[in-house]
């Protein structure tokens, strides 16, 4: 027998009579339901005075965005529920099934510290929007990352008591939650399994209610802030390399020089963002200046010897050459930082 209570939760905005479909099935599988109404209007109070005999309805006064909706069934689920449970996210449109679910329910039961996510095949039959928000979110989450998921936009979500503490911390109101918790668990290290499940889209999706361009801004600031940093530090990079270059104009190696003192002054603002910042590392200060310094040192030599060769050899523009080198280097350095200069774990 199961030790674990398996818990559906159910965020619901403007649901129609798929929600009562969704709640009879997993009540036939024995589950515990909660049912949060994140503000519907008043034609969709029936549908819920439909299903409040078979589960838990908590109602927003307003439409507080399905991360709320989220965060209000977790904190009821920990004030009302104790000893071990499953928690598991529904969408509410029928697009799961009480199959699928309880595929999650019963493979997060044997790894309980594990996020276990329902994932979609998006080869056929599916709407171009979501194909193409799905296929750019997991490429830019991968990089940003180094973990490979192949629907980053799941709502079919499992988890234990274990990590509702967590989950109930990490910020977003609205859909970005939904990728935060994908970006927060895996700077923790939290072991993330995909599982397949049926793909269904009602309608081409018109049941859902993400707005492409304001929830997308959203999802992407919260990944894209990783990025900001070093973006703010090429400009300065930049910047200090012209002036220095006007600088020490008259000078043999006004080049290198340039390029050696601009790269040392933007290196240490960027060490200073990232840490308190970007990656809020709270681990020795000591272990990481001598680490970043090790990478800037590294970075520096070969930001150096590709300016360099590019302008002296291939006779590129200074400026020109330099964009191309900071470029290059990008991705490597961001890299480094994020998993070794300031690895939290």
């Amino acid at each position: 027998m199961n030790e674990y209570k398996f818990i559906a939760l159910i965020p619901a905005y403007q649901p129609d009579e798929k929600l009562i479909t969704l709640v009879e099935r997993l009540k036939k599988d024995k589950l515990e339901i909660i049912v949060v109404d994140d503000g519907s209007n008043k034609k969709t109070q029936t549908i819920f005075k439909e299903i409040e005999n078979k589960c838990y309805v908590i109602h927003h006064d307003v439409n507080k965005g399905k991360g709320r909706a989220i965060k209000t069934g977790l904190e009821f689920i920990k004030n009302n529920y104790n000893g071990k449970y499953i928690v598991i996210t529904l969408d509410c449109d029928g697009q799961h099934t009480t199959e699928d679910a309880m595929k999650l329910f019963n493979y997060n039961s044997k790894h309980p510290k594990t996020l276990v996510l329902g994932s979609r095949s998006f080869d056929k039959d599916v709407p171009l929007r979501s194909m193409l928000g799905n296929t750019i979110t997991r490429h830019v989450y991968g990089l940003v990352t180094k973990v490979n998921i192949n629907d980053t936009q799941t709502g079919l979500r499992s988890f234990s008591n274990q990590l509702i503490d967590e989950m109930l911390e990490i910020p977003g109101e609205r859909f970005e939650y939904e990728i935060n918790v994908l970006l927060q668990l895996a700077k923790e290290e939290v072991p993330i399994k995909e599982i397949e499940i049926e793909t269904i889209y009602l309608d081409n999706n018109s049941g859902s209610h993400f707005n492409a361009f304001k929830d997308s801004f959203k999802i992407y600031k919260e990944i894209l802030k990783f990025s900001l940093s070093s973006l703010s530090s090429f400009i300065l990079d930049v910047i200090l390399y012209t002036i220095f270059l006007n600088v020490f104009s008259s000078i043999r190696w006004s080049l290198q020089l340039a390029n050696i003192i601009a790269r040392i002054l933007s290196a240490t603002f960027n060490f200073f963002v990232n840490r308190n910042y970007v990656f809020k590392h709270k681990k020795s200060l000591k272990k990481a200046i001598i680490h970043y310094s090790l990478l800037a040192i590294f970075i520096l030599t070969v930001n150096t010897i590709l300016l360099s060769i590019l302008v002296n050899s291939l006779l590129i523009n200074k400026i020109v050459a330099k964009v191309l080198v900071e470029f290059t280097l990008f991705i490597l350095s961001y890299i480094v930082q994020r998993y070794f200069v300031f690895k939290n774990k």
